[in-house]
């Protein structure tokens, strides 16, 4: 490691959450590395949709995405069983972009701002005082691990300690499909859901969950879905099925002495809900405060509240996919009063508060026992 300046912050992970705390820190003035063991633009399985919320916290971090380029979309619709219900964003629009174009926009705005990276660079261990390369050691005062759900770096620091956790398979595909409407399309089947994103004008991004990998192939799970596999019939694969999996866990502690953990290594939430990104961005954020501030425990707070809406629709979510009785019962119940399920994309979308969810999850609780 000779003749290589010390950071003040070393990074380990170069996706999205990591990219955005170099950006994020870099802003208030620290010195940043960051390493991945890979090299860009890194792609990573995941439904491709980014809604208005998430668009905002990536602004923040002055990141624009492109006029051309991507896909717009109104809102979300839910399908099953024959039925479907479908709400608009209350403010803006959502967009689906494949992801290493976004990679590629946040490494851009690293760069401009001087963070250094080690791409192909496998890290080997830390400690109190630094980062363990294959060829020595970089001391620095801050270590952020955003290495992703079966983070290495949350191990290393003794943060492995889960208050919860439920893990399922995901499969993503990419057709060659003109999107058919406006939306943002979540399909229900008996064991698994279809996350369907616009992300050109051409193509669509599909992504499959189930309980397990059975539950998650394509094949299997189309067959459950008759709508979606009309749509598909005869559509043109564009690029490589890739596989992955998504957690919804909360760890007891994301941050030990000078080690915090972001994004996915640090909790995360089912990838149904669509908001990983947004709270990496923001995580990334809060992360920079406390860095400035010389306080991970403000991290560990704003992390937590952070969370809790996230988790909240989780759950829900999760909940519809395991019983087709009570998915049938709340389909009724949004489609008599299309407003519930407005209220609560509102809220989904970050336009409503705590007593806002309470209020929403009354108006939702009352309309499903009566249809």
């Amino acid at each position: 490691m000779a003749g290589m300046k010390e950071p003040d912050v070393f990074v380990i992970g170069g996706g999205p959450a990591g990219l955005a705390t170099a950006i994020a820190v870099s802003r208030k003035g620290f010195a940043v590395t960051l390493a991945d063991g890979a090299e860009p633009p890194i792609d990573k399985p995941c439904g491709e949709g980014m809604m208005p919320e998430t668009q905002a916290a990536l602004r923040d971090l002055g990141v624009e995405l492109p006029r051309t380029g991507g896909h717009r979309f109104r809102g979300i619709r839910f399908v099953a069983d024959g039925a479907h219900v479908e709400a608009d964003f209350p403010q803006g629009q959502g967009i689906g972009i494949r992801r290493p174009i976004l990679h590629s926009l946040l490494r851009r705005e690293a760069e401009r701002l001087g963070v250094r990276f080690l791409w192909r660079t496998p890290i080997r261990g830390i400690d109190r005082d630094g980062v363990h390369l294959s060829d020595g050691t970089l001391l620095a005062r801050w270590i952020v691990g955003a290495d992703g759900s079966g983070s290495r770096v949350r191990h290393w620091a003794g943060l492995e300690s889960a208050v919860s956790r439920e893990q399922r398979s995901a499969t993503r595909r990419h057709y060659r499909a003109r999107p058919w409407n406006e939306y943002m399309e979540i399909h229900w089947g008996t064991r698994a859901q279809a996350y369907v994103t616009p992300i050109s004008a051409e193509e669509v991004c599909v992504v499959i969950m189930g309980e397990n990998n059975e539950d998650a192939d394509f094949s299997r799970a189309i067959a459950d879905l008759p709508e979606l596999r009309e749509r598909l019939a005869g559509a043109e694969m564009g690029g490589r099925e890739r596989g992955a999996i998504t957690a919804m866990h909360a760890l007891r502690c994301i941050s030990a002495g000078n080690v915090a953990l972001v994004g996915d290594a640090s909790g995360g939430v089912d990838a149904i809900t669509g908001e990983g990104l947004r709270l990496a961005f923001c995580q990334a954020q809060a992360l920079a405060d406390a860095i400035e501030a010389g306080d991970l425990k403000q991290y560990e707070r704003t992390h937590r509240r952070l969370a809790w809406r996230p988790r909240w629709m989780g759950s829900l979510m999760l909940q519809l996919g395991k019983s087709a009785w009570l998915r049938g019962r709340a389909m009724r119940a949004m489609q008599e009063r299309p407003e519930v399920f407005a209220r609560l994309l509102a809220i989904h979308a970050g336009q409503g508060t705590s007593q806002g969810v309470l209020t929403a999850g009354a108006q939702f609780s009352w309309q499903f026992l009566v249809s």
